[in-house]
């Protein structure tokens, strides 16, 4: 970071949690070896001082930490040197990220995250859509090797959480949809399986996933699920074809789900998924259905 973009208390606008960081980590080391200085040498502190917030926090600091991340990002692009500000908020992204999803788990403070980013999700490439962004499940400094919040979810059947990031549109965002489902029926359990009781309850968590998918999506590929198969792979759910309406690949589909998508791919292009829908001049329950309730 060259020493007219180091940032100080002036530069970086008003005093947060992130401010603070880029403060105590901001500055190169008065004497270092070739390639000392990088994210490496700051990472840890990045870290725990993420962790320590986000193990801990009630839902209200949950949101004040979100906005101080949207504050800090929108004002210090222009502030800070390119290369530092994009590994910085890499570190940091992959850090909330890891403690809301892998370790935390809330669905609440998933639908507060989705609340306090969706004005971002248009843009895949903004620093800002977090849910775009891939993390290390198994925390890594670097995320090059990560996953999206929407396939972790689908990979431990998380459906709680996959229901609140579907009703934001992520499936309908999604290039290839079907292989959401895929993860769903054939990802190996992250967990060990303790006893059947354990594994009950994971199959029946898929069976909610796949049902859930089934009410966004118009079409299902039987036909790639049974090439899995083929390859020798094991549904996580046995009677799996039961799971998916057989308008999703075999009968046409019901107009009313017709309708669902249409008006929900509506609200999408105009980036109104899912408050759009209570918007709506519909009674309660079409604006229920709409939203994927049931």
């Amino acid at each position: 970071m060259s020493d007219s973009a180091e940032p100080t208390a002036s530069n970086c606008g008003k005093t947060n949690v992130f401010c603070d960081l880029v403060q105590k980590i901001g500055r190169r080391p008065l004497y270092q070896f070739p390639g000392q200085w990088g994210y490496q040498s700051y990472e840890p502190r990045i870290y725990r001082t993420l962790a320590k917030l986000l193990r801990n926090a009630d839902l209200e600091q949950f949101e004040a930490l979100i906005s101080d991340y949207i504050g800090f990002a929108q004002d210090a692009r222009q502030r800070l040197d390119v290369h530092f500000y994009l590994e910085f908020t890499e570190v940091c992204i992959n850090t909330i990220l890891y403690w809301v999803f892998a370790r935390r788990g809330n669905p609440s403070f998933v639908k507060k995250l989705m609340e306090k980013t969706s004005g971002f999700l248009q843009d895949k490439t903004n620093n800002l859509a977090l849910i775009w962004r891939p993390f290390t499940p198994v925390y890594s400094p670097s995320p090059l090797s990560g996953v999206t919040p929407l396939h972790y979810v689908a990979q431990t059947r998380q459906h709680y959480i996959l229901k609140i990031l579907l009703q934001y549109g992520l499936l309908e965002r999604e290039r290839t949809p079907n292989y959401i489902v895929l993860t769903v029926l054939f990802y190996p359990p992250r967990v060990r399986i303790l006893d059947d009781l354990d594994f009950t309850d994971i199959i029946e968590d898929a069976r909610v996933c796949i049902t859930l998918c089934a009410r966004v999506l118009t079409h299902i590929s039987i036909t790639d699920i049974e090439t899995q198969i083929g390859f020798g792979r094991h549904p996580l759910v046995a009677d799996w074809k039961d799971c998916i309406p057989r308008t999703r690949y075999r009968e046409p589909c019901e107009l009313v789900h017709l309708c669902r998508v249409t008006i929900r791919d509506c609200l999408l292009t105009n980036n109104k998924l899912p408050d759009g829908i209570y918007e709506l001049p519909v009674p309660r329950a079409l604006q229920s259905f709409l939203n994927l309730d049931n």
